[in-house]
């Protein structure tokens, strides 16, 4: 082949971690250790002995991709033969166990690739399955004799649960509805819980649950940090009262199944963004 294709998964960067080696002054080796790791470039000045440094480290590997994560990456085509090439079309598709989606920016075919140059692309996809996920990138283009070639390779990742949310449903005599909903952090990294809301159906209205007044103030009841550790577990509380227009239908309130959904957004490593929305609660 005239052409060489490369795929590098697109993800914010790491504070580089180092591991501390100290020692008592009176050790035989005194100093030297406190005198290297103020020496060394990668830790904080005045806190040598802490771990995170203050340098950045771009990822070692291809690492996990969680649903309702944005899926970034980028893909360089380079002519790495002396001949010009013509008429070259790069196709980059995502294969999921239910569809088949283009993520390529254009479909048109660039017109001549000189020696040494590359065309560049990046692609962007917000990850709505679990499961197995393949990139299919594929490559054509006319040599200067008119061969036509065409060449693909394949990347296989998987799509895991980042969240386990369970819900319950509390009806009161009032046709009041609260609704409890466990949220449970299943990855392998803290995460910071910018919104878990409710999105109610178009007979109720929603009230949460989740704050206090303190001296004329609303505070979290989970505190000023809304860090979410791995397998740590929140619940949230919402109550839904009937609209004006249906309180006076009881016979109609009752029958309704469908509440309404959640809308969580969180951030992980360096503000990477996700977002899920589950599907339409239904009480029994």
């Amino acid at each position: 082949y005239f052409l060489i294709f490369a795929v590098m998964r697109l993800t914010k960067p790491t504070l580089f971690t180092n591991i501390p080696v100290t020692c008592e002054e009176r050790d035989l080796p005194g100093n030297l250790f406190n005198q290297l790791m103020k020496d060394d470039p990668s830790t904080v000045k005045g806190a040598e002995t802490l771990m995170l440094g203050e340098m950045l480290t771009l990822p070692q590997n291809f690492g996990n991709i969680f649903l309702g994560e944005t899926f970034s990456s980028y893909i360089s085509v380079h002519n790495d033969s002396n001949q010009v090439v013509k008429d070259i079309l790069v196709k980059a598709d995502l294969q999921t166990s239910s569809q088949r989606l283009n993520l390529s920016a254009s479909s048109a075919a660039v017109a001549e690739l000189k020696p040494d140059c590359c065309i560049d692309d990046v692609i962007h996809h917000e990850v709505k399955e679990i499961g197995t996920h393949i990139l299919v990138c594929a490559v054509s283009y006319t040599t200067q004799t008119g061969e036509k070639m065409y060449f693909r390779k394949f990347f296989k990742f998987q799509v895991l649960k980042p969240l386990d949310v369970k819900t319950k449903f509390y009806n009161a005599e009032t046709d009041e509805v609260f609704l409890e909903a466990q949220i449970q952090n299943i990855t392998t990294s803290p995460m910071f819980m910018e919104k878990v809301s409710l999105e109610p159906s178009m007979m109720y209205n929603v009230a949460e649950l989740n704050t206090v007044d303190t001296a004329g103030e609303s505070e979290s009841t989970f505190g000023s940090r809304t860090y979410l550790q791995p397998m740590d577990t929140r619940q949230y509380l919402y109550c839904l009262k009937p609209k004006q227009e249906f309180a006076e239908k009881a016979g109609v309130i009752k029958g309704v199944t469908v509440i309404g959904k959640l809308d969580i957004v969180w951030k992980t490593n360096l503000g990477e963004r996700g977002r899920l929305q589950t599907s339409q609660l239904q009480r029994m």
